[in-house]
């Protein structure tokens, strides 16, 4: 069973909606089609989506999923207005649509799950033979700050860190996707480097390098005993003053990993038979 991930709504919900398809999920954008049906695995608010629903035009169409209702909701009412997309609150697992889809996406999702080799073959059989399925993912444990951050937000992180790999999550799932995609039964399996660097003076610096304070806002390694809370508190004081300066660059590691559902032929079935 995945872990409950307790999260704030309101902030979580705004992380999400600052996102758009060109700058969070760019490597994606040259596989988008018009009138291409595609799924959305953990789509959030769908800000995400609603980018994809544009690449994909009035003759394509998004369907988004995520298992946090909140979400759901504050999306269905920021992105009203987007005709061909639809946003559904749903566990992957439990989802079962009456069409399949030609491509399906998941982007920041898989590392939340204790069963992502599962998942993936939930998603194969969401696929029309011959779609394909785009997964952006990161690796937690090759981040790079420079300079490096305080201590106190060095020990948060590395307790951040075994608290997810103790809850059966991939610190460094980005690396493993591959293989991951070919044992779910993926073919023509492809990866796209698409590390989040943000320097200084960019425009969005100080909000993305601060996604660690608001990580740390986070109580629920408190309340499940990973971390003292005045530890907790004291990473996000020290952390939040050296992005203010001292902070130069973050390097979050991510990478796109792409498969192809091809269907097998009564030939291909036969040919893999062993002899009687």
């Amino acid at each position: 069973m995945n872990k409950e991930i307790k999260r704030d709504g309101q902030t979580v919900s705004k992380i999400f909606d600052n996102r758009s398809l060109e700058k969070d999920y760019r490597t994606l954008v040259p596989l988008l089609k018009p009138g291409l049906k595609v799924l959305d695995v953990g789509c959030g608010t769908g800000a995400i989506s609603k980018g994809i629903a544009k690449q994909v035009g009035p003759k394509g169409s998004v369907t988004g999923i995520d298992n946090t209702e909140t979400f759901i909701i504050s999306g269905k009412e920021t992105y009203q207005e987007v005709s061909n997309l639809e946003l559904i609150h749903a566990d992957l697992f439990q989802f079962e649509p009456r069409e399949k889809f030609d491509l399906i996406v998941s982007a920041r999702t898989l590392q939340w799950l204790s069963n992502p080799k599962e998942a993936l073959i939930k998603m194969k059989s969401l696929l029309k033979p011959g779609g394909q399925i785009s997964i952006l993912d990161y690796n937690h444990e090759a981040i790079e700050w420079v300079p490096s951050p305080p201590e106190s937000m060095q020990l948060f992180y590395a307790t951040f860190l075994r608290w997810r790999s103790d809850a059966g999550m991939n610190n460094q799932i980005a690396e493993d996707l591959p293989d991951y995609l070919k044992e779910a039964g993926f073919d023509s399996i492809e990866v796209l480097n698409s590390d989040e660097v943000y320097k200084k003076g960019d425009e969005n610096f100080l909000s993305k390098i601060g996604i660690w304070s608001k990580v740390a806002g986070s109580t629920q390694m408190v309340e499940e005993g990973y971390l003292e809370d005045k530890n907790r508190l004291k990473a996000i004081e020290e952390y939040n003053q050296w992005i203010e300066t001292d902070a130069e660059m973050m390097v979050m590691k991510l990478k796109e990993v792409r498969g192809i559902f091809k269907k097998i032929e009564n030939n291909d079935i036969r040919s893999r038979m062993p002899f009687c």
